[in-house]
């Protein structure tokens, strides 16, 4: 289940991910701690992206921009537009007259593995989900351990909380 929530403190809404399952959560503009119980839930649904669709009309509603937000498409049909605009990054590469091959080469030892090593953003989920307590400092640790400098692990953290990919709430993180 998906709810969008409201802070009282500065107005944010953002996702929260089955908000029976913790006692409290973040608001991640102003930091302030909620009880789930008690805070505002403008929409609830099993569907994620009905639940984000959900919050941009809020949002839009909030700045009187209704009538543009509903010449809109879907958010996931906006999603597939942008995947499928202009040319991708290989095509750009190779158009340039660079060796696309040897940039994923590069960007793989840059990664610290051979060609069949996973991102540092994929080590850091996968971090979350492998330590029993998913605070800040057991993540970037078991990050750490496999090869993600830690300053970098603490960036993707806090990045993947921010982009709604991972719920922050009483310092624990939990994949959504």
């Amino acid at each position: 289940m998906y709810a969008v929530v409201g802070c009282n403190e500065c107005a944010a809404m953002w996702l929260l991910a089955d908000p029976r399952t913790s006692d409290s959560a973040g608001c991640p503009r102003c930091g302030k701690t909620h009880q789930t119980a008690k805070l505002k839930r403008f929409f609830e649904s099993e569907d994620r992206d009905a639940a984000r669709e959900a919050r941009a009309a809020l949002l839009a509603k909030k700045r009187d921009e209704s009538a543009a937000f509903a010449e809109l498409d879907h958010v996931s049909e906006l999603e597939r537009a942008v995947d499928e605009a202009g040319i991708d990054d290989r095509e750009y590469l190779e158009a340039s007259g660079i060796d696309a091959d040897a940039v994923d080469e590069a960007a793989a030892r840059a990664e610290g593995g051979g060609s069949d090593s996973r991102s540092r953003t994929a080590i850091v989920r996968d971090a979350v989900e492998a330590v029993d307590e998913a605070t800040e400092e057991n993540v970037v640790a078991r990050a750490s351990e496999q090869g993600v400098p830690a300053e970098a692990a603490g960036e993707i953290l806090t990045r993947l909380a921010r982009r709604g990919e991972l719920s922050e709430s009483g310092g624990r993180y939990r994949s959504l």
